[in-house]
Order: structure tokens, then sequence, then C-alpha cells
């Protein structure tokens, strides 16, 4: 299946017209509905802003956050402070094929949206090596940020991050460069945009007067020669079906090798935002607003 719409998301695509305007009138209902309809507080901000602005060249950063509502990507972006503005410094974003690309206007209005057209579309499964997780894979090897939803699904729920799929995963691992990897979790969009608002669906519009916390975390660190070679044992005494994976370098791993890999990535990267959300619980409490630049 090839890419849909990728040419709609091209620089030159009709002058650039058609995605400045797009750009411009998105950032500009982030900024807001992030700051003037409803009240922002990050935490550790400055982490965020120096890795999007100033990490060393060809790097990628890859953010993974639970997923409240379906404005949290791009308004979870347009806090004060944030260059979202800046389609140079902007984000790429998975998003789900069913909701965002489901028909030929929606396709090209997320190809073109926020910052440069910069949104992939994910076939929810459709696994961990269809084309357009290639093309995301692609974005991470020019040394570009960007953003998952690890979950998979959207939960308005306070309870625990849920197993993570394995996709963010295999992107790590597959990058040529490793990707610095910052987990985030937030809170206050299930209430800005309920799921069952009345009768069961979603309000029209943004609702006001809400509170929206961002608590950004702190880059993980992944020992990845040392974390293959211990898949690699550990798969040798497993035996479970196969789904036809192609083997990846460096060693050549095979499925139930990948398998255990991406579990383990996967584990880690749910433990941090596990942790962002106990850690949220004060921050509400506290009530401060932790913006810093």
């Amino acid at each position: 299946m090839g890419r849909k719409m990728e040419w709609a998301g091209l620089a030159n695509h009709m002058g650039g017209i058609p995605r400045k305007l797009v750009f411009m009138a998105v950032g500009a209902f982030s900024k807001i509905v992030a700051n003037r309809l409803n009240s922002t507080s990050v935490h550790n901000a400055n982490t965020l802003f120096h890795l999007v602005q100033s990490r060393p060249s060809g790097v990628p950063l890859l953010t993974v956050s639970n997923h409240m509502s379906t404005l949290d990507d791009p308004v979870m972006w347009g806090f004060k402070g944030f260059p979202i503005f800046n389609a140079k410094l902007a984000r790429w974003v998975l998003a789900a094929e069913d909701i965002c690309f489901k028909n030929t206007v929606l396709s090209y209005f997320f190809r073109l949206e926020y910052c440069a057209g910069k949104c992939i579309p994910i076939t929810r499964g459709g696994g961990i090596y269809q084309e357009h997780m290639n093309e995301a894979l692609e974005r991470l090897s020019d040394g570009a940020w960007l953003h998952t939803f690890p979950e998979g699904k959207v939960s308005q729920e306070d309870a625990p991050i849920r197993r993570l799929k394995w996709g963010t995963a295999s992107l790590i691992v597959r990058a040529p460069v490793t990707p610095i990897v910052l987990p985030i979790f937030h809170n206050g969009f299930e209430k800005v945009m309920p799921e069952t608002y009345f009768r069961g669906r979603r309000p029209p519009f943004p609702l006001c007067n809400k509170k929206i916390n961002i608590i950004v975390g702190e880059p993980l660190e992944f020992d990845l020669a040392r974390m293959r070679q211990t898949a690699i044992s550990t798969s040798r005494n497993l035996s479970l079906p196969t789904r036809g994976w192609p083997s990846i370098s460096p060693n050549k791993m095979d499925e139930l090798a990948q398998r255990c890999l991406y579990a383990t990535i996967s584990e880690q990267i749910r433990t941090a935002m596990e942790n962002l959300r106990i850690f949220s619980k004060s921050f509400q409490a506290k009530g401060v607003k932790s913006i810093h630049f």
C-alpha cells in the first residue's frame, strides 16, 4: 500500500500557500485553546524546549505521551513560550488513519496540517512494518522530531498507563541514529474535549475554563547493544507462532528476538510515563504554574 496523499505535505505543493494558511490557523487555534480559553501549566518545559531547538544536528527527537482527547495534538504544543509557529522546529506526529484520514478532504487537511504537513497516517492493526511506519522512520533518519501516542488509543480515565504498542519501540531500534526519547504526561484535555459530553458524543467546540497540566520528563537512555544481546538470548528459549516479520540489522534479529526487545523498551517507556502520571498528582495539588524559559 502506498503512502496516502504524501504529496500534499511537500514544501513546494502549490507554492506552499495552502500549508502556510493551515499552519497559521491551527497554530493560532492551539494558542487560543491552551492560553485564552483555558489555563495551561507545564513542568520542566525547559527540557522540551532545549531538545526541540538545540539538540545535536542529525539526532532525532522522539516524544511520547498519553492520549486523552482528539485535541491533545496540536493544542499541547500551544502553551506560552513554545515556538508553535516555527515550521522548521515543529514535530511530525503519527495520526490514526481511520479518524484523521478517512476521506479525501480530511486526508488533504491533515497532510497540510500544523507545521507543514507533518501528520503521518497510521493504520491501526496494520502492524509495525506497515508502509507509513517506514515513512516515520525516514523522518527520524532525517534527524527530525516525531511525536507518538504509544498506548494507541484515547483514554480519558484516571488510570495507570496501559501496556504500550510496539510501534514506538520498533522505531527506536530501527533508526540509524538512536533518537532522544522524551516521555510526557498530560491531563485536562479530557475536560476540554470529553468523549461523552452530550448523548455520548464530543462537544462541537472545545470547552472553556479548564485546567491543563503538562509534565515533561527527562530523556530516557537505552543501551541498545546490550538489550539486543539480552533479547536474542531470551528468545532462544521461546516457542511462539510468528507473523512473518523481516529480520533486522544489526545481528539479523529474528522475529522472536525483536518481540523480546520491543517489549523491554516499551515497558521502560511505560514505566517512565506512569511515574510522570503519579508525579502529576502532586503537581496538580500544588497548583503551581511551572513554565520557565
